[in-house]
């Protein structure tokens, strides 16, 4: 396990070269790539969201590529699409010309720009590792991941995500501002003439994959299972919540403690890794109540009166 750590600190090293600050997130974003999932960033403009991706796939070594989601974008902008060619002797025949999705990490920004007929594409290759145009279905190269960002202030023109996709997300990540000093580093790297950093590759996708494996191996207690089994039982019945988590939530809870727990170099579960986990693991899972939206309490509040509460 502490191997595994020194990894992570390598990681974190190199994205850190070019990303000032944002530590949870990259771990938050880690353990959604350890754990075979998808993860949902949601900031306020201007937080270094796709550099922190973009840099994580460098650093990692997976090919990586970039949607900009806007609303007259097509689902086959996105998979892929038949095109006719003419061959060398003259006859016509259609060639498939894949598209982004086509890649390790995708990052889909913006997705709250794209209509759902287009957020639909993903959920193929969100959930299913594969793509289907036409009549013929495509594998994606694992390890596959999207990596989606939203703007949680601006939402004119914009298409929130049906619940069923958003359920396919692991993790929604919060991402906030940085600290003062962070904001000093940030503007003295990047307003000077001093040289841009270059990542070094950490690891590779045999490496990655090893890693998912070892997530599974790491031991949780009876008690602890149970804990995170009840913490996702009490979203469903409880005063401030009008939907609760799905059973899919409660395999993410266990999962995504398990790679915390792994990549912060213990070799157990302990009941600090569910707590952490269970934030990005419900955040977007839940429905809050009339009554609670109106008295201003957010998901994340319903989420820590529900940790209170289960012991």
């Amino acid at each position: 396990m502490k191997n595994v750590k020194e990894v992570v600190d390598s990681l974190m090293d190199e994205v850190g070269k070019v990303v000032v600050g944002q530590k949870d997130v990259l771990e938050e974003v880690l353990v959604a790539v350890l754990c075979d999932g998808n993860a949902l960033l949601e900031g306020y403009p201007g937080l270094a969201k796709t550099l922190a991706i973009k840099s994580l796939a460098e650093a990692m070594d997976m090919k990586f590529s970039r949607i900009q989601n806007t609303p007259d974008l097509m689902p086959s902008d996105i998979t892929g699409t038949e095109i006719l060619e003419e061959t060398d002797d003259g006859k016509r025949k259609f060639r498939f010309q894949p598209g982004p999705i086509f890649a390790n990490i995708v990052l889909a920004d913006e997705i709250n720009r794209a209509t759902p007929k287009t957020q639909s594409a993903l959920l193929e290759a969100m959930q299913e590792k594969q793509v289907t145009v036409g009549n013929k279905t495509y594998a994606l190269d694992l390890p596959f991941f999207v990596l989606a960002t939203q703007n949680p202030i601006e939402q004119e023109g914009t298409y929130p995500l049906p619940e069923a996709q958003a359920d396919r997300f692991l993790l929604k990540i919060k991402v906030g501002y940085p600290s003062l000093q962070e904001e000093a580093e940030i503007v003295d790297r990047y307003s000077s003439s001093r040289k841009s950093a270059s990542i070094k590759k950490g690891i590779d996708k045999n490496k990655v994959n090893y890693l998912q494996d070892l997530v599974k191996q790491v031991p949780i207690a009876k008690d602890l299972k149970m804990k995170a089994l009840k913490i996702v039982n009490a979203t469903r019945d409880h005063e401030l919540i009008q939907f609760g988590a799905s059973p899919r939530a409660s395999i993410g809870l266990v999962l995504a403690a398990k790679a915390y727990s792994l990549i912060k170099g213990r070799s157990y579960v302990s009941t600090e890794d569910i707590h952490k986990m269970a934030y990005p693991v419900l955040r977007h899972r839940i429905v809050v109540s009339f009554d609670a939206e109106r008295k201003g309490i957010t998901p994340d509040e319903a989420i820590k009166a529900i940790l209170d509460k289960v012991k």
